[in-house]
């Protein structure tokens, strides 16, 4: 899978080189690019941003830019374009699944007060976001985005794990321990030690309810 980043920070884009992702993209299993905006404006000076027409406070980055550097990495537009919004749909377990089905996705990372309407009409086939709040720029939802991703993606994850996590099931994850057995006066549940994994699978569903029961109620609408 390939994974196409479109930023004005490029910088803030290292953790993708490290651990888990880092591993599975030096390793051939994806590959990730990293696109510098300001490389693509006419502008002398770089800029990349103006004021917005109608008045209001803040920045508006500029259609110019944009539009080159989209044209310039997926000109016969083979990546799914997905703009970082919160104007967008929800990102959620589901979502993450669908893009991992992609041969590739292109995210593209607003800042300031986000990015001139015409670049979503005329290049952006979706508006994602990550939640129900507000960040400087689009850089940290686009790296939660290709982490998730990418975890899906054959080869990066052990296929058990992805089996036995939150959202898997419609469930929170159940508790997890490992040694050693006491830690400050608190032991691991009996039960983990038994050897009975009929016992186990048992009680690890039943703690994946009750957290989620607490924690999630909503992923338990459809419970009766």
């Amino acid at each position: 899978m390939r994974i196409d980043i479109l930023t004005l920070f490029p910088e803030m884009f290292t953790p993708l080189t490290t651990s888990i992702i880092g591993r599975a993209v030096n390793g051939g299993k994806a590959e990730i690019v990293i696109t510098d905006i300001r490389d693509y404006t006419l502008d002398k000076h770089k800029k990349c941003d103006d004021t917005p027409f109608g008045g209001g406070a803040g920045m508006v980055m500029t259609a110019q830019p944009i539009a080159s550097a989209i044209e310039a990495v997926d000109p016969e537009h083979k990546a799914k374009r997905i703009y970082l919004s919160p104007k967008g749909r929800t990102f959620n377990q589901s979502v993450v699944k669908e893009y991992a089905a992609l041969d590739r996705i292109l995210l593209l990372c607003g800042h300031y007060e986000g990015v001139d309407q015409r670049v979503i009409d005329l290049y952006i086939d979706e508006e994602l976001s990550i939640g129900d709040y507000i960040l400087t720029g689009g850089e940290i939802p686009a790296l939660a985005v290709a982490d998730a991703v990418l975890r899906y993606v054959d080869g990066v994850i052990n296929g058990d794990s992805l089996l036995q996590e939150s959202f898997t099931g419609g469930l929170l994850e159940y508790p997890q321990y490992t040694k050693p057995r006491e830690f400050k006066g608190l032991t691991v549940p009996e039960i983990l030690l038994s050897g009975n994994h009929e016992k186990i699978d048992e009680w690890r569903r039943e703690q994946s309810e009750k957290i989620t029961r607490k924690n999630r109620p909503d992923l338990l609408k459809g419970d009766k």
